[in-house]
């Protein structure tokens, strides 16, 4: 069995940002269950790119407001507590925060826990 809490990842090595983001990282490859589990802020008034181009990841927002919008088609769809999405097709988008989103984000291959996002938007796909 595995327990953890918010405040036994907030300030270690699994708590990690990037510009517009901060992603504290529950499950990650290292525990063996086949994906891992992110609680993830997207700082409010931010648009982000990005593309999941080795990942497949299901996002569950639980707090804020924004917006995601498919970049190959330019469908917007809004965001608020209780919407999930799946980019189940690598799919390239912008996501954009009207408030500071927290979301729950479950991506398969799991993380090792050091990826941020490259110059293309994605993770490089990690083993160690």
């Amino acid at each position: 069995m595995i327990v953890k809490s918010l405040e036994d990842i907030i300030g270690t090595e699994d708590e990690t940002s990037g510009e517009t983001w901060t992603s504290r990282r529950f499950l990650l490859k290292k525990d063996g269950v086949g994906f891992s589990v992110n609680d993830t802020l997207i700082k409010a008034g931010t648009e982000s790119y990005f593309w999941y181009k080795n990942h497949i990841e299901a996002v569950y927002c639980i707090e804020g407001e924004g917006e995601i919008e498919k970049v190959e088609t330019g469908d917007v769809y809004p965001i608020k507590p209780g919407t999930m999405y799946i980019l189940d097709d690598h799919d390239k988008h912008y996501l954009r925060a009207k408030t500071q989103l927290r979301m729950v984000c479950v991506f398969n291959p799991p993380l090792v826990g050091t990826e941020t996002h490259n110059e293309e938007g994605y993770y490089e796909l990690l083993t160690e």
